[in-house]
């Protein structure tokens, strides 16, 4: 149960003065507070809260209008004069208010103006208070609707220094500012969860200080994250994050698991099979997991390498050390074209083995998938490979023991544990991902794993050559494409978009698909995710046989697809596309015995960003650090996309600037169970206060239950 002392923060918003229901679903548009399913809700008082301003209006230059300079903020003092309203035959012409003091006239323009509401708020004669921007027409000084007009008791309590929120359509700015001055009114005194020498040490206000001078800024640089008060808060969104992986770590530690220990046998057969050694980093890796297997608590171990270092050889040795100790294994894929890609690479490998593999994705129907189920269900087939369908009621295992997750963050911790449940006695997890996540990323999303890290590539791949070409030298790429193909190389050719856009004017894949076939007819082939998955796996078939040299595509081919064949990838308007893109689909090629390159193609202008992540892409191929930088370019919540993926999205953090608090809360947060496993001390009551203010609630539960 919540405590009731959060009650007044997780009230609808409509609680507030001057939120209706209609204000409420625009604020809940505003916010991004959104059911599972993605669909917004009514924004909460909390959620006001958390929606901080990005900069700050400076209104403290109070000038004489002689003094007043075109293009500043001012706020002046004067004294109204005359009124001069639109022409009743003619209301595109502004109502106009001419204003003045001792230095000057300054005149103030309406557009669409209400008579009777100007007239009430500049009575001719009175003495006002106004703030805009100064304007010069025609050698005139004037404020199109200026942002205040005040009397001189208004003027008391005028904001001199004004946050400026990020808005949405449909919301005044005032409304806004209004609902979160009642949102911050409504928040408790709640008691510190901080430990009191850090807090002193960093110089940190209280939580509810921290939250009033979050919003009430005083400077610029106190709208920055990195701001005392903003960092506070900060914090205690991390430490809540981190305490509660650490619960969920400590609990999955206690649950029982079984000591999954083979005879070596299968694994044998499979590395006799292979044309290849390992490298050093896949033993290490092979040997801390089947330590965590043959140990009797439930495995839960990240396997993280970069593209092309051989993680699935890894996952497979993990899963024939399971079916040695005679329970089956499952590999699940975000996508069919993975699956079957990884089914692929496996099914020689098993058969080499001895071992009964099969592929379960949403197009095995009738008596094809009747088959593989009643396999599974009596144990005769031992690893399964496929998609979501792996999720499905009808999918029960005589005995599953293993599970291989492959690019976790597109699935989530909720589907993870969902494959898990499929096994009453306990089933070993190993999470792969291609995608290298920084450090700082990683703490948050593999927080409750054990890691391993693939470092090298195999022996014999070479580097690839990376270029970067403005657009309008495409012509010249197509040219250097002839000689490439006339020699049996085979390309791909990636477009951001499938189809032609009203909004962006930038090439689609159809088009490119088009201008190529015209100049190489018949050789090639197109690929997206609109299409039919027959039409899809004749695509890839072509390519894979070199039926077809070229294979234009969207970012289907992002992360799995294997052609060695293919060492040229050409990236059509590459700045609108993520590093961490970039570096997948580059991983594409340099998978073969030839020399490989990647040509990134540009449309200029280029913004900072862009050019700095297409010089990085030119710079480097280690994943890991074009992450750190795709990370530092365009913060963590871009970067994995974390309402789409399950990953716990940060309110409050940034990790591109909080990522040294990330590291303190994790050390924080394993003292605090160490000293205080049930968070039952003074500290420990404040803490569970905490977790429930950030939504931790899986971890409350498992402290709940002991």
């Amino acid at each position: 149960m919540r405590p009731d002392i959060l009650n007044p923060l997780f009230a609808p918003a409509s609680v507030l003065s001057g939120v209706g229901p209609k204000t409420a679903k625009t604020l809940g548009r505003l916010v991004g507070h959104a059911d599972d399913d993605g669909t917004y809700l009514d924004a909460r008082v909390l959620d006001l809260l958390w929606h901080f301003p990005y900069s700050v209006i400076d209104r403290s230059h109070r000038p004489a209008i002689g003094e007043a300079l075109e293009g500043t903020i001012a706020t002046l003092e004067i004294t109204v004069g005359k009124h001069h309203p639109s022409p009743r035959h003619n209301r595109r012409i502004p109502y106009r208010v001419t204003c003045f003091d001792d230095t000057g006239e300054i005149t103030l323009v309406f557009f669409h103006a209400r008579a009777e509401y100007l007239n009430e708020r500049l009575p001719a004669g009175e003495r006002r208070f106004v703030s805009g921007r100064i304007e010069l027409f025609n050698g005139v000084l004037q404020i199109t609707h200026p942002d205040y007009m005040l009397t001189a008791d208004e003027f008391e309590t005028f904001p001199v220094i004004e946050p400026v929120y990020p808005m949405t359509a449909g919301l005044a700015g005032r409304t806004l500012r209004k609902a979160i001055s009642g949102a911050l009114e409504r928040c408790p005194d709640l008691a510190e969860w901080q430990d009191r020498h850090y807090a002193a040490k960093q110089k940190w206000p209280s939580f509810r200080k921290a939250l009033a001078e979050a919003h009430e800024p005083h400077r610029p640089a106190d709208a920055e994250p990195a701001a005392p008060a903003r960092s506070r808060l900060a914090y205690d969104e991390l430490l809540a994050s981190q305490l509660a992986l650490a619960i969920v770590r400590i609990t999955r530690k206690k649950s029982s698991g079984r000591e999954l220990s083979g005879d070596g046998a299968r694994r044998r057969a499979v590395m006799d099979a292979l044309p290849f050694s390992l490298t050093a980093s896949q033993e290490h890796a092979v040997e801390d997991i089947l330590q965590n297997m043959a140990a009797p608590e439930r495995m839960l171990r990240l396997l993280q390498g970069d593209v092309g270092s051989g993680k699935t050889i890894v996952a497979v040795l993990a899963m024939m050390n399971a079916v040695e100790c005679g329970v089956q294994a499952a590999l699940m894929a975000p996508t069919e074209i993975l699956a079957r890609q990884h089914f692929g690479t496996i099914a020689p490998l098993c058969e080499a083995a001895g071992v009964r593999v099969a592929l379960l994705t949403g197009r095995e129907k009738g008596k094809t998938r009747d088959a593989i189920l009643q396999g599974l269900a009596d144990g005769t087939v031992e690893v399964l490979v496929g998609t979501h369908a792996l999720f499905q009621k009808s999918v029960v295992f005589a005995d599953l023991g293993m599970a291989v997750i492959d690019e976790q963050h597109r699935f989530g911790v909720h589907q993870r544990l969902a494959l898990q449940s499929k096994s009453s006695r306990g089933v070993d997890v190993l999470v792969m991902t291609a995608t290298p996540i920084p450090r700082t990323l990683s703490l948050t999303v593999y927080g409750d794993m054990d890691a391993s890290k693939l470092t090298e590539k195999p022996a014999g791949r070479l580097p690839v050559d990376t270029r970067v070409m403005p657009l309008d030298r495409v012509a010249e790429v197509e040219n250097r494409l002839d000689s490439a193909i006339s020699n049996g190389v085979r390309c791909y050719w990636v477009c951001p978009l499938v189809s032609e856009s009203d909004v962006l004017d930038i090439t689609n894949a159809e088009h490119r698909y088009e201008v190529l076939s015209k100049r190489y007819p018949g050789r090639v082939a197109l690929l997206h995710g609109q299409m039919k998955a027959a039409d899809k796996d004749q695509a890839m078939a072509r390519f894979q046989t070199g039926d077809a040299d070229i294979l234009v595509a969207t970012t289907v081919v992002e992360v799995g697809v294997d052609v060695p064949e293919a060492s040229v990838m050409v990236i059509e308007n590459a700045e609108r596309f993520g590093l961490a893109q970039l570096h997948q689909l580059r991983g594409r090629v340099g998978r073969g015995r030839d020399k490989s390159s990647c040509i990134l193609l540009y449309q200029g202008p280029l913004g900072q960003v862009a050019k700095d992540r297409l010089s990085i892409m030119r710079e480097t191929e280690d994943g890991f650090r074009i992450a750190e930088e795709d990370l530092r370019l365009r913060g963590a919540g871009e970067l994995l996309g974390t309402r789409q993926s399950g990953i716990p999205g940060f309110a409050v953090a940034d990790l591109a600037v909080h990522a040294e608090l990330l590291a303190a809360a994790r050390d924080d947060a394993a003292l605090i169970l160490e000293t205080d496993p049930g968070l039952s001390s003074e500290r420990g009551v404040a803490l569970r206060v905490l977790l429930h203010l950030f939504e931790r609630l899986q971890a409350v539960r498992l402290l709940a239950a002991g």
